[in-house]
């Protein structure tokens, strides 16, 4: 399956932004009327955690109960979730065996 491509909102209206060009670059909507921001239907996609070619063999963990049902040797995303749950969450991992794709560096962790 081939990589999706998200394409950058106005792409098409300026060159500068990479119309005709092989790379588009991605950069997240900020506008405060823009619909792509507000993920309303019939526009564009935005790339979101989880939505690597390697989906089908990991598992999005949104809390703790989510991490118990996983088993040794599986490969885990953690999602969105604060400093705190997050260190609890990376420990258990390493507990259980399981690999965190997407785990902080060591002094990323602490502020």
């Amino acid at each position: 399956m081939a990589r999706k491509k998200f394409i950058r909102r106005n792409h098409d209206k300026y060159k500068r932004l990479g119309g005709r060009r092989k790379k588009l670059i991605w950069r997240r909507p900020k506008g405060i009327h823009n619909k792509m921001r507000e993920r309303r239907a019939g526009y564009p996609q935005r790339p979101e955690i989880g939505m690597k070619n390697y989906q089908d063999e990991t598992k999005l963990v949104r809390n703790m109960k989510d991490l118990m049902m996983i088993k040794k040797g599986e490969k885990v995303i953690l999602a969105k979730v604060g400093r705190k749950l997050r260190s609890l969450m990376e420990t258990k991992a390493n507990e259980i065996g399981a690999k965190i794709l997407n785990q902080r560096k060591s002094g990323e962790n602490k502020k």
